[in-house]
């Protein structure tokens, strides 16, 4: 006998997560999903499943998410975003600092945002090169550019034809290929005190090239 599977309603009446119990629900959905990730591949993990690890029902979920792709894109979009706040914090944080400073404090807070549960970023990783549409997955890259271009800005000592875009495509390349390359080819399991040091080596040897290069115009 076929289950009676809940229809997903239709967009325009889906219920956004404004109100705390909403929201403690939706957090709940994309807490199982992420742990079941881990657990296992993404095919096989199915809405069912995620239910019961959220300890909630099916109809809640459609509430929220239109399908399992719906959920991931969602986790994918809010952790990356919260990555890129914790960027930013960085950044505001050590104005008017040398550049190889802001560029320690923002390597720090990207290795402090993924420390706690590696395997569970490892996962991100993997699915948001899978499933994050091409204009979603160029605006969110292009936010961290510019907050590349922001630390230039905040810097001190940099010469003033520093190629600020340039250097801030080049150097967002470095850390989210390094950063990403290395949870999704250990499973999750990196050594992050070599991923630390791979980091800070590529981008100050970069940075201070591309500066040298800078004040070596001027002359």
């Amino acid at each position: 006998m076929k289950a009676n599977v809940p229809r997903s309603p239709d967009p325009s009446k889906r219920r956004r997560p404004l109100q705390s119990r909403s929201k403690e629900t939706s957090r709940a959905l994309q807490e199982a999903f992420v742990q079941l990730l881990v657990e296992r591949d993404y095919a096989r993990v199915t809405i069912r499943e995620i239910v019961m690890v959220a300890g909630t029902g099916l109809g809640s979920f459609y509430q929220y998410f239109a399908s399992k792709d719906e959920l991931a894109r969602t986790c994918i979009h809010l952790r990356t975003k919260a990555l890129l706040q914790s960027l930013r914090d960085a950044i505001n944080g050590n104005g008017g600092r040398p550049l190889p400073d802001i560029v320690d404090a923002m390597l720090e807070s990207q290795l402090a945002a993924v420390r706690e549960r590696p395997r569970e970023w490892g996962v991100h990783f993997l699915l948001e090169r899978h499933l994050s549409g091409p204009e979603a997955y160029r605006k969110m890259y292009g936010q961290f550019i510019d907050e590349w271009v922001h630390a230039f800005d905040a810097s001190t000592g940099l010469p003033p034809d520093f190629p600020k875009q340039e250097a801030a495509q080049v150097s967002q390349a470095i850390l989210y290929e390094l950063v990403a390359a290395t949870h999704i080819r250990t499973d999750g399991k990196p050594d992050l005190g070599v991923l630390e040091r791979q980091c800070r080596d590529a981008l100050h040897a970069y940075l201070a090239r591309t500066a040298l290069q800078g004040d070596a115009g001027k002359t």
